[in-house]
């Protein structure tokens, strides 16, 4: 695997859901611009104004137990490096970021960042899309087939069974917390 395509997927396996957002935690941003998050977080420090809470939260205890319970391990919190509650940072959050970190690191890795984002966006949008057509397929379906309502029925129930299985190459990004 070429260091591209491993950048890539350390990205889209360090991007969760969190408050509904997609969003990338400190330590994540700070392995992936090889940099402490120590060093990370006091550039944040220094430039406040940059990251409102739409940019860039920090987790609540809840929300950093419900993170932490994704993960089947037997490593305490401490062996796991969170000994705060780590701060996420949201897609403009890490937009952000390019312009207080400022090495050739970080310029690569956030042009990377941005580029997963969008694929994400662009993913969901025509999944979207994808469930609009079939609610109005199965509409027509159910309206203009009465002598085989039963047969369509059949023919829509095994569609939704596929379109909501996960396939094997699917993998699932982040959690949500209820």
């Amino acid at each position: 695997m070429n260091e591209e395509s491993s950048l890539i997927t350390k990205i889209e396996q360090n991007i969760y859901i969190i408050r509904g957002q997609r969003v990338m935690l400190d330590r994540d941003l700070a392995s992936l611009y090889q940099v402490e998050t120590k060093k990370l977080l006091q550039a944040v420090k220094r430039n406040q104004l940059r990251f409102p809470d739409d940019f860039m939260f920090q987790l609540s205890k809840l929300e950093l137990e419900d993170w932490r319970s994704q993960f089947v391990t037997s490593n305490s919190a401490d062996k796991m490096g969170l000994r705060r509650q780590p701060y996420a940072f949201t897609e403009q959050g890490v937009a952000m970021l390019s312009g207080v970190l400022r090495s050739s690191r970080a310029v690569v890795v956030n042009i990377e960042i941005m580029r997963t984002f969008v694929r994400m966006r662009h993913v969901l949008t025509g999944q979207k899309e994808l469930n609009r057509e079939l609610a109005e397929l199965r509409s027509f379906l159910l309206k203009y087939s009465h002598s085989t309502n039963c047969e369509f029925r059949k023919v829509w129930q095994a569609i939704e069974k596929l379109s909501n299985s996960p396939s094997g190459s699917e993998r699932r990004i982040g959690f949500e917390l209820s």
